[in-house]
């Protein structure tokens, strides 16, 4: 057994945080909360969205993330952190600032019913409190959408390949997680809202604690991204050249470039720096360890006339 499957049960009495506030003072009607609980790597987030759907519920809660119709609005995936530890400190929102971005997103969208995905049942009521919600009114079980066998082959590929499933699109799912994106995995369901078919699309994932392989991409597609971001920024005229580095579980990347007379240097390459960090950690998947932008050449454009 996991030590994911393990702690949930024997938690700590975590302290009631600072401005943690009630959404049933928030919202005009009281959020239904349902669960799905079952231990881990049996397949809860591979079914999550076929029981959400059967539940009319729009959100699902799954790993720190918040999501709403195939759509990660908030969080960060507990897959993320470095230790088994930090991802149930994630997965249970034990961060103040966790928990506030979440409690925003469900102030804006005013969730009528949510889900909740768990190891246990203590997992997922600790969420429910932590979160300000009310309490769990139903609770589905893998057991009860999942043969011995389905659960058993989850199973196995989640210990022997590190294997983990995000209910969302794998193009969601790059714009939070920096771990090691696999493939996208799609399924066409004949069970939904309305007994209508649907396509459910979903990320598989290996955890960044897992040490059973890396996930690579060619230094072109980093290229192509600061290219055109460049293209976009007026200050900068050009790119001289660009350097990819592995670097640990994430890039470093060095640039020259030329500006365009009167840029301000200092405050637009580090506006330029952090936009193209974002950009490129959302649409790879890959964290950038270091990033280095270095002014070599100045364009005047009287110059041409």
């Amino acid at each position: 057994m996991s030590l994911k499957d393990k702690i949930p049960n024997k938690l700590p009495n975590l302290p009631n945080l600072t401005g943690l506030t009630n959404l049933s003072k928030i919202l005009p009607n009281k959020i239904k909360v349902y669960a799905f609980v079952g231990p881990s790597g049996t397949g809860k987030s591979y079914r999550a969205q076929m029981v959400a759907s059967e539940k009319n519920a729009k959100f699902i809660i799954d790993d720190g993330l918040l999501i709403m119709d195939n759509q990660v609005i908030a969080g960060e995936s507990a897959k993320k952190a470095p230790t088994k530890i930090e991802t149930v400190k994630h997965a249970l929102f034990y961060e103040e600032e966790e928990k506030q971005e979440i409690l925003k997103a469900l102030k804006k969208y005013k969730p009528e019913s949510i889900l909740i995905l768990g190891t246990s049942d203590g997992m997922v009521q600790k969420i429910a409190s932590n979160l300000g919600l009310p309490e769990i009114s139903e609770t589905t079980y893998i057991s009860d959408v999942a043969t011995q066998e389905e659960m058993k082959t989850a199973r196995r590929i989640r210990v022997t390949e590190g294997k983990h499933v995000i209910p969302v699109p794998t193009f969601e799912i790059k714009k939070d997680f920096s771990g090691y994106l696999l493939d996208p995995l799609q399924i066409f369901k004949t069970k939904g809202r309305g007994n209508k078919p649907y396509i459910s699309e979903k990320s598989i994932i290996r955890p960044t604690f897992s040490y059973l392989g890396n996930f690579t991409i060619s230094d072109m597609v980093f290229r192509q991204i600061l290219e055109y971001l460049v293209s976009k920024t007026p200050g900068i005229y050009k790119v001289q050249k660009i350097r990819v580095e592995n670097f640990g579980e994430g890039a470093k990347l060095y640039m020259e470039v030329t500006v365009v007379y009167g840029f301000n240097v200092i405050e637009g390459i580090n506006e330029f720096k952090n936009k193209a960090r974002k950009e490129i950690e959302k649409l790879t998947a890959m964290n950038v360890e270091e990033f280095e932008v270095v002014v070599r050449n100045i364009y005047v454009p009287e110059e041409e006339k």
